[in-house]
């Protein structure tokens, strides 16, 4: 029998008793006020943070780049990291303001400065676009712009569903290749196999939030026809080398539809080398992080998550201390 958190069962019951359309029956842009309503119904407020700054920057082609810096520091204070935020929502919906209540309180709980950055969306603007606004977004931060407010020591990229995606994209793209080490990465539920259609994306096709349906309109209006749908900018589990990547935290949910690909790609990872924690949370959905006024038990997931991020940037900064040492 399926085990099922009772707060994430009393959330499931509520959704399931709303009328209207489902997701996939949706236009993307109906899609998007719906997961906005969603997220100010069911996710804590933003609490008091020092700084929420709203910028934007140029984007690869010609489009500008909407970003929200938070710190719970004054611009100006010391050297320190960046983690690089990239949002959920299937690559069409979500936005900065699904995620500003989580953005600040990874800023709050971690002690850094993160930037959160809000992508251009499909359908407009299908793939790769995303990849290449967060590829941009995290260029742009390793070079120390002053915007930041302070010296750039290193980066670190997360994010959820089709965040955690970007941001294993991102990873493999810039690991070596940047003025600042990437020295984490976060992935939360990661879509990472635009191929899966077996194990847990049948067993949790329907009834848990995100539905196999949804996935498939996510990713028609994302990679439409790809020729190569295991093009690893689009499905980066099928990257054929991952040895020179950044430490990794995973976390995956029990009842996800992308339970699996998490699992594959944390896998992956180890067998290649690269230090890895992988969390799963029993009994709990996707999209829970970013749900956790309705789910309680969430932020529990959360905390726990980030303790364990905490402990990897720190262990990272005593390797770079270490080994500028040993270079000088």
């Amino acid at each position: 029998m399926t085990f099922v958190r009772p707060d994430v069962q009393a959330f499931l019951d509520m959704l399931n008793a709303q009328p209207g359309p489902k997701m996939h029956e949706m236009e993307p842009d109906m899609a998007r006020q719906v997961m906005g309503m969603m997220v100010q119904m069911a996710e804590l407020p933003r609490g008091d943070i020092a700084r929420a700054e709203d910028l934007s920057i140029d984007g690869p082609h010609g489009d500008r780049i909407p970003l929200r810096l938070y710190s719970t520091r004054a611009a100006g204070s010391e050297p320190q990291s960046v983690l690089m935020y990239f949002h959920g929502g299937g690559w069409v919906i979500g936005d900065l303001e699904t995620h500003d209540s989580l953005c600040a309180e990874i800023a709050r709980s971690l002690g850094i400065t993160v930037v959160s950055v809000d992508y251009r969306l499909a359908p407009e603007h299908a793939f790769p676009a995303a990849g290449e606004d967060c590829l941009a977004a995290t260029r742009w931060a390793a070079a120390s712009p002053k915007a930041i407010g302070h010296a750039v020591t290193s980066i670190v990229v997360a994010g959820d569903s089709a965040g955690g995606n970007l941001a294993a994209i991102t990873a493999q793209e810039l690991a070596g290749k940047l003025p600042v080490p990437i020295v984490a990465q976060w992935l939360i539920y990661p879509g990472v196999d635009m191929t899966a259609n077996t194990g847990s994306m049948a067993d949790f096709a329907d009834g848990y939030l995100l539905t196999a349906e949804s996935m498939a309109w996510f990713m028609r209006h994302y990679i439409g026809n790809l020729p190569d749908p295991t093009d690893p900018r689009a499905s980066p589990l099928h990257s054929p080398a991952l040895d020179n990547q950044p430490a990794a935290l995973v976390y995956t949910c029990g009842l996800d539809p992308l339970r699996d690909q998490g699992r594959a790609y944390a896998a992956k990872l180890i067998a290649s080398g690269v230090p890895t924690v992988f969390r799963e949370a029993k009994g709990q959905i996707h999209g829970s992080i970013t749900l956790r006024q309705a789910i309680p038990s969430a932020q529990g997931d959360l905390a726990g998550c980030l303790m364990a991020l905490k402990s990897i940037i720190n262990e990272a900064g005593a390797d770079l201390t270490m080994m500028k040492a040993a270079a000088e």
